[in-house]
């Protein structure tokens, strides 16, 4: 299996005659060979977050214009089945709602792959494949949502559940007049619909998890409703997980009944499917893209990140390319 290192010794060859690295040319290649092996459509969706950069989080999440990429990439693939390669801290729910639709419009049969993370609205995308394929180093993670606060010192992700707790928590407390002093400064960040926005948001998670799961995944078993309704309460629970960031590993979420495929079960697709993973990770490091999705047919909607050059009394910044990463070891 080409590993990172492999593949970045693929990058390097690919350079040798003093041409740029063949960043597109490499990933597409393993897209390429995915679908010939698998004989299913290929679609990469994949977003830099677990890698550092100066770029807006709002690039890399979930958002409407997604699905104008989306609709770039499925138009041309026959189908009937699709792999989606799916690397995303998640974003926007109701932007998650129409990259679900408008795929399930279009495919059969839908399988996610996920190489590394599919968190929080990903999360929510992958429960609406027939199955998920994860290895051992493949997580899935919580799917209450996350509501922006303005504060004193800047807006802030806040799962929406604990700004509920924290509501019912100054209640109680407040009822004691010598700790309401206290509890005001938290309170002003409170606008008046802040409560009803959360309560509908959890609300919204939850339900489209769990009509996801019933229409595709659980599909043809007996009761999928309630079996899709217990998994989608023990997603959206963020009592039990404490924070929206948990890991939570396929074993986990094969026992309590998700369709989980392991990736190990295919040698051959997994040493594909990580090799294309591999690439989008280097392609990312070494280039201004931040967002790329891209089908096996080598059609792709690629979001590019730009540094603004600053002026300075010496004259302008302008930073030269980064180089390829050095393994070490």
């Amino acid at each position: 299996m080409p590993t990172w290192s492999g593949i970045l010794s693929e990058l390097q060859d690919s350079c040798a005659d003093g041409n740029p690295p063949e960043f597109d040319g490499i990933r597409r290649k393993y897209i390429i060979a995915a679908h010939e092996h698998t004989g299913r459509d290929v679609i990469l969706y994949a977003a830099k977050w677990t890698q550092p950069g100066p770029q807006d989080e709002r690039l890399v999440s979930i958002i409407d214009e997604d699905l104008q990429g989306i609709m770039e990439v499925v138009h041309g693939l026959t189908g009937p089945n699709l792999d989606l390669i799916l690397h995303s801290p998640g974003g926007s729910l109701t932007a998650a709602e129409s990259l679900v639709t408008y795929p399930r419009s279009k495919f059969e049969h839908i399988r996610v792959i996920v190489p590394q993370l599919a968190m929080s609205a990903a999360t929510m995308i992958a429960c609406a494949a027939d199955s998920i394929v994860l290895g051992k180093h493949s997580f899935l993670g919580p799917i209450d949502p996350q509501v922006t606060v303005n504060t004193k010192l800047g807006q802030r992700m806040v799962p929406a559940q604990a700004i509920l707790d924290q509501f019912e928590q100054a209640k109680k407390e407040c009822e004691d007049p010598k700790k309401l002093a206290a509890w005001l400064p938290m309170l002003e960040q409170y606008g008046p619909d802040l409560l009803v926005v959360c309560q509908h948001a959890l609300k919204l998670s939850e339900k489209l998890v769990r009509d996801w799961l019933a229409r595709y995944m659980f599909l043809g078993e007996r009761d999928p409703r309630a079996k899709a309704r217990r998994i989608a309460k023990w997603l959206a629970n963020h009592r039990r997980w404490r924070t929206h960031g948990r890991h939570i590993p396929r074993d986990v979420l094969a026992e309590k009944g998700l369709k989980i495929e392991p990736l190990e079960d295919d040698q051959t697709a997994q040493d594909l499917f990580l090799s294309v993973f591999h690439a989008t990770t280097h392609t990312f490091g070494a280039t201004p893209a931040v967002k790329i999705i891209e089908n096996h047919l080598g059609k792709a909607f690629i979001k590019q990140f730009q540094m603004v050059p600053v002026l300075s009394p010496q004259g302008p910044a302008n930073p030269s390319s980064p180089d390829l990463p050095q393994p070490t070891g």
